[in-house]
Order: C-alpha cells, then structure tokens, then sequence
C-alpha cells in the first residue's frame, strides 16, 4: 500500500504538472462568495481531474475512487489547497451525496449516479432550507405525494447553493400527512430541468449570486429515487451533514491559513501592525487556526469507523465564528481604504468580499445558533430545548 508521504508527493506533483497552461490562471479562483469565478472553466479542469483518477479519492475502489485511507484523504485535501488549486465545483456530489449512496442506496441508485458524478458529468445541489425552516430542517414544508410510479414534489427550497448550476438537486420533502418535526420525512433526487422546477438567483451583499430559491409545483421524480426507506428521510439528511463536515475541512483551513498570512503581510505595509490591539487580534487569529485544525483532527479521529457524530458541530460553530472575525479583522487592518471600491467597475476587493461573505459563514450548513442546541443536546447531555 502507498504511503501517505508517497500519496502526498504523487498528489503534489500532479498539481504541479497539471496546473499549467490553460489551467494555470484558475489559481485562487472560485469558493465561498466567488463562485461566479470562471465556473466553465473550473468545471473543465474537474472534468481533467477526473480523467486522471483524482476526484472521489476517497471512494471505494468499486465504486469508482481509489479507496483512499483517511490520512490520504487528508493529504490530498491539503496538497489541493497549498497549490491553490480553483474551487470544486462538484463539491456537493462528491462530499455529501455520493458517501450519502454508498452508505444508504440501492444498488440501482449507486450504479446509476455514482459514475457520473466521479467523472463530473452531473452536478449536485442541496435541498434542504426553506424559508420558515433553515436551520431547524424537521420543520420541513416541502411535500412529496407517490402517484403511481413517481414522486410528485412540491413547495420551497431556499439558500440553494449552485442550483443555477445543477443538474439534481436532493430534497428533504414530507411524504407522510399529518406527520410533524423529524417524522415522516423522505430524501427524493430530484432532476431540476423539468416543467415544474424555477430556480431563481438570491443577490448576496457582495453583489453575486451563488444561492437560490428553488419552487417545485408537482416536480416529478421516478419511484425509485428515494434514498432509504419513505419516512427515514431524517436519518438520511444528517448522515449526508455529517459527511458535510468531513475530511475536506482541513483543505478549508489551508485556504483561511493562506488569508490571515496574507493579511498580516498588509498589516505590516500598512503599518497597523504596530497597533498593539491589531497584533492582539492577529495574535488570537493565529491561535484560534491551530484550533481549528485541532478539533478537524479530533472529530475526524471519531469518524474513521463512520460518519461525524456531532462532535461536528464543535467544529463547524468555531471555525464558522472565527473566519466572520477575520473578516472583521481584515476591515480594521485596512481602515478607511477597506471601504473603497478602486474605480470602475466598482468591484469589491478580496478583503471587502471576505467581510461580507464570512457573515453568512454562521448561517449555512447550520446556524451557530442550532449549533449550540446540537452540542448541549447530543454533546453535553443538556436538557432539550422546549418546543412548542
């Protein structure tokens, strides 16, 4: 078996041959609050990833990855970010739907999409926010009735990332009438280019558009394509969100090392690094990345025989809070040029696009909010929370 030291060269070097001609300006491009960044392009070298063997590595071989161990897993997240190699696009399919159909589908199901979204030939995206349901999912308005050999599907998703980019989209629907909070909901794939399926772009405060609301009005979707059994969509959805907070976190955290390097590279220009509450907070800054990365390591350490438990959570609250204060950070080190647009056409700069966009870090893939009930609830052993 190789060796996670020889997996990480053979990974490096791949970049570092391939991140060449048309591919070399993709550097940096792409992610959270700039996925409008040369989509096609990015998609072309998934697509060329994929070719060479190298996305879903941490697949089973059988169902098309290279059985990758979770040290390798974590190298190649790693190597992927040093290079500062684009943004996935297939992010959605490789990370939380595809271990989500290993873990839960039929064999029709994994034989069916499993292999198109290795070789990235169909793109994902996650149905499950509402709007009077974010980040408490169990109160799920979205219905789906079984009429004859299909699903029909209606109501509203919202906060879809990359649905105008999509070509399935998994939804969390209410299959079962009369039923209430995490009862009687199913996972449906639903294909989104159909009568009955409008996906409208939500405009965030950095100007662009990577989110949307998605109406289904009788969307329709074979029988078959449920994911476990009708009823047991709950259990479903939080196996996919704990695969959401798995192994590629690490890669994250190289991309957040790489900002605060960079920002504290300003301060030193600008000067503000010889206010001793910026090099306090850089300071803080620093420390709290090593803690990140230590909690990554704790909750993937008691997620090798499985998905995450919420242990997850830890995770997800504090590197969410501590990149929206980098952002904060970032405007300070700055000062009044951070709120300056340089000319025509008035776009924001990298660290006005991070103040911004970072707000919405606390929010998706759960709110810190819901995050703290998880972690007194299921961590702690606190009494639950009062519900009407």
């Amino acid at each position: 078996m190789t060796s996670v030291e020889e997996f990480r060269t053979e990974v490096r070097g791949w970049l570092r041959t391939n991140l060449t001609g048309e591919f070399a300006a993709l550097r940096g491009r792409g992610g959270p609050g700039r996925e409008h960044e040369a989509f096609a392009e990015r998609l072309a070298w998934e697509r060329h990833m994929a070719a060479a063997g190298w996305t879903c590595v941490g697949w089973p071989v059988e169902y098309g990855g290279r059985g990758a161990t979770l040290e390798q897993q974590v190298a190649f997240h790693e190597e992927y970010a040093l290079a500062d190699a684009p943004a996935r696009v297939n992010h959605i399919g490789e990370q939380l739907l595809g271990p989500t159909l290993i873990a839960f589908g039929t064999p029709e199901q994994r034989a069916r999409f499993l292999p198109l979204i290795v070789k990235v030939e169909e793109l994902w995206c996650q149905g499950y926010s509402e709007p009077d349901a974010g980040s408490d999912l169990a109160n799920v308005r979205t219905r789906a009735e079984r009429v004859g050999d299909e699903w029909t599907v209606t109501g509203q998703k919202t906060w879809t990332s990359l649905a105008h980019e999509s070509d399935w989209c998994f939804v969390v629907a209410r299959t079962v009438p009369g039923s209430a909070r995490h009862q009687g909901l199913s996972y449906l794939l639903v294909p989104l280019d159909q009568p009955g399926v409008d996906v409208r772009p939500i405009t965030q405060l950095t100007g662009t558009s990577e989110f949307n609301e998605v109406f289904f009005d009788q969307a329709r979707t074979p029988a078959g394509n449920i994911v476990g059994a009708p009823g047991e969509g709950w259990k479903v959805a939080m196996a996919t969100l704990g695969f959401e907070r798995g192994v590629s976190t690490l890669g994250q955290q190289v991309g957040f090392r790489r900002e605060l390097e960079t920002l504290i590279d300003v301060a030193r220009r600008n000067g503000s690094a010889d206010d001793p509450l910026i090099r306090d907070r850089i300071a803080r800054a620093w420390s709290g990345l090593e803690i990140i990365r230590f909690n990554a390591l704790r909750m993937l350490e008691g997620a090798a025989a499985g998905a995450p438990g919420p242990e997850a959570s830890i995770g997800k609250i504090y590197w969410a809070t501590w990149h929206r204060e980098l952002g904060e950070l970032a405007m300070d080190v700055c000062g009044a040029d951070g709120m300056l647009a340089a000319g025509e056409p008035y776009d924001l700069d990298d660290w006005q696009r991070l103040f911004l966009f970072s707000r919405s870090d606390t929010i998706y893939a759960g709110s810190n909010e819901i995050q703290r009930n998880i972690i007194a609830e299921r961590v702690l052993g606190l009494p639950r929370e009062v519900r009407p």
